[in-house]
């Protein structure tokens, strides 16, 4: 008998995740690290380079479109790979628009490409979230999301890393022309991916799309409370996650060059590694136990980073406590990701999956901008140790809603 772990990876459903999900995160860096550098080494001046940093606001608010998506159904490939391939049409359009623009010449007209890009990927991105949902079965959601994410990092690399080295040999307007031609993989898996299995009826009307979702949600038993394990789940994971490169700097002394090898080179292996282990383990594992188990192990993860504090400057330690908590987050985001889902309407994955993640983050950006007061008052150790209490009350919703997490997940059809 095949292994089920054999049988994931082997899944098609899963392959055109991996690829969708490297198609979702190329265009990131475009608008965000890579544009930056283009606008320095263009020479504009650090206020231009500051207000171009707005330019990522669509992704906060893709929420408010997203019941477009859920109500209008393109004449083609279907309501969710349909809006796929327009969105990424609308990508490779804005990136070689950007190609032949200028920070030198045409600024303004750069600043409105680089929005249009932003707006067409955190609409590609509501689209991609809500076929991910529509078209994984329980049994595949955590492999799934963990797949999702890695395809995500490498295309970060690409638009990020490998643009800025391409930048260097053959110029800006042909780095981004390529660019625009690696989203050709997001096109292609919009053409021959599966069609989901289980399809949602798409709402009547605008209003039901808007208010539907809404409804929907709020009408599950101790619906207040699933919401606001959303919110708390990670949270104590973010708030650490907001100051980690300053801390390890500015407070325990390690140079740029350890903290580019050792937390960003090791932590995205470590991410990833993790993201693939959580999603292998919740093939046979519970969702109530995953998000408890991988839960405890964020948790206590940041625990390593106050160790390190009060240590001071270890090489052994940072080595652990990067590996540690990154690995621990990525198990935690695989079956984050897979109880998002698990919450969503087929009818209105898109709109439901887009609230579900803007819920997820109101706590890192509300709160995110006191984490430098609360070290200036308490110090780093302090600080690290607050962030493990900060992932408590999540922890304690898990335990204490398990039948109703048994209950949303048992309601979610397996597909073969």
């Amino acid at each position: 008998m095949p292994s089920p772990y054999l049988e994931i990876l082997r899944s098609p459903r899963v392959a055109a995740v991996l690829l969708l999900g490297f198609s979702s995160g190329l265009p990131l860096a475009l608008t965000g690290g890579t544009l930056q550098a283009w606008l320095t080494v263009s020479g504009a001046d650090i206020m231009t380079i500051a207000w171009f940093s707005w330019i990522g606001i669509p992704y906060l608010l893709k929420f408010l479109w997203s019941p477009l998506m859920d109500r209008y159904v393109p004449p083609f490939l279907g309501r969710r790979r349909g809006w796929m391939l327009l969105t990424q049409l609308a990508l490779v359009a804005g990136i070689a628009g950007m190609a032949v623009s200028s920070p030198n010449s045409d600024l303004w007209l750069l600043g409105c490409l680089a929005l249009w890009v932003a707006f067409a990927s955190a609409s590609q991105d509501i689209v991609i979230d809500a076929y991910r949902t529509d078209l994984l079965p329980a049994n595949e959601r955590g492999m799934g999301a963990a797949v999702s994410v890695l395809g995500y990092r490498i295309a970060m690399l690409a638009s990020g890393g490998l643009a800025l080295i391409l930048a260097d040999q053959i110029g800006w307007r042909q780095t981004f022309f390529a660019m625009a031609v690696l989203m050709g993989v997001g096109m292609m898996t919009s053409l021959v991916a599966p069609e989901p299995a289980l399809r949602g009826t798409p709402p009547r009307s605008l209003r039901d799309a808007v208010v539907g979702p809404l409804r929907d949600l709020m009408s599950r038993p101790g619906a207040l409370q699933l919401l606001a394990l959303i919110a708390l789940y990670k949270f104590g994971d973010a708030l650490a996650g907001t100051l980690t490169t300053a801390f390890l700097i500015r407070g325990v002394g390690f140079s740029l060059t350890d903290v580019g090898t050792i937390n960003k080179a090791l932590g995205l292996v470590s991410l990833l590694l993790g993201g693939l282990v959580g999603g292998l383990l919740l093939v046979r594992m519970s969702l109530m136990r995953a998000l408890l188990l991988f839960g405890v192990l964020q948790a206590v993860s940041n625990l390593s980073f106050a160790v390190l504090a009060w240590a001071g400057k270890s090489y052994p330690l940072l080595v652990f406590a990067v590996g540690f908590e990154n690995l621990a987050s990525g198990m935690g985001t695989a079956a984050f990701v897979a109880f998002a889902m698990a919450l969503c309407n087929h009818s209105f994955s898109a709109t439901q999956y887009a609230l579900l993640s803007a819920i997820a983050s109101l706590g890192r950006i509300l709160f995110g901008p006191v984490t430098g007061g609360l070290v200036a008052a308490w110090g780093w150790a302090n600080f690290f140790v607050l962030t493990f209490a900060a992932a408590l009350p999540g922890l304690w919703l898990v335990w204490h809603m398990r039948a109703q997490i048994d209950a949303v997940e048992k309601a979610q059809p397996q597909v073969t």
